[in-house]
């Protein structure tokens, strides 16, 4: 900033000096250069130098405010946790669990701001963000994964487990085995309509196991 302060300086200057050249002393227009406020160059870059200036402290307080702030957030030790929840066992479908998996978590008021990843173990079953408010989503999802996967036996080659087993793992495949959401001041940081999910693919009721690992800065 200071190296284009000194470059508009001599910019000026050099400019003033080139028409005072030009002006030959007998031109009509010498006197009338004469006559010119001479203040005209040094009040311009007076403004010159107080506009860059102003844009100069106001970029070191830019930078200042960053460099503070990555500052204090490197200086705080990442805080880990990580734990295997068992969920209750869940007939075929899908089912809002967001609260079971928030009351298996209670070191979630622990932090500031962080990330919490949700990690299912297993192959006929999957997670996902959804609707949190109306039942009838998750039924209709439900008849939606049926249709776009159905159970025939003749399609498939792995059927010894039964006809639920190999839709289950494609299904399971489409959606998905892990979310990933952030914490904000101890509390997941979900969408007012969200809700996290599991989706059992499977006949019968099966338990599942998650894999809960959070990251973050502790309050």
């Amino acid at each position: 900033m200071p190296n284009q302060l000194v470059s508009s300086k001599i910019l000026l200057i050099h400019n003033y000096n080139r028409i005072k050249k030009e002006i030959h002393p007998s031109d009509k227009k010498f006197v009338l250069f004469q006559n010119f406020d001479k203040n005209f160059f040094r009040n311009l870059l007076n403004k010159v130098q107080k506009m860059f200036l102003v844009k100069f402290r106001l970029i070191q307080k830019i930078t200042t405010f960053k460099y503070s702030s990555f500052a204090t957030m490197e200086k705080q030790t990442p805080l880990w946790n990580q734990k295997t929840i068992t969920l209750k066992a869940h007939k075929r479908g899908c089912h809002l669990i967001t609260s079971e998996i928030t009351s298996n978590l209670p070191e979630l008021k622990n932090y500031k701001v962080g990330l919490l990843n949700l990690f299912l173990q297993h192959t006929s079953a999957s997670l996902c963000l959804n609707e949190n408010y109306d039942s009838d989503v998750r039924l209709d999802m439900e008849d939606s994964f049926n249709r776009i996967v159905p159970e025939n036996n003749k399609l498939y080659r792995h059927t010894i487990e039964g006809s639920d087993d190999m839709p289950a793992h494609i299904k399971s495949a489409l959606v998905g085995a892990s979310i990933t959401i952030p914490i904000t001041d101890g509390a997941l940081n979900l969408g007012t309509w969200q809700g996290v999910w599991l989706c059992e693919h499977r006949d019968g009721s099966h338990t599942r196991n998650i894999v809960a690992t959070i990251n973050g800065a502790a309050k």
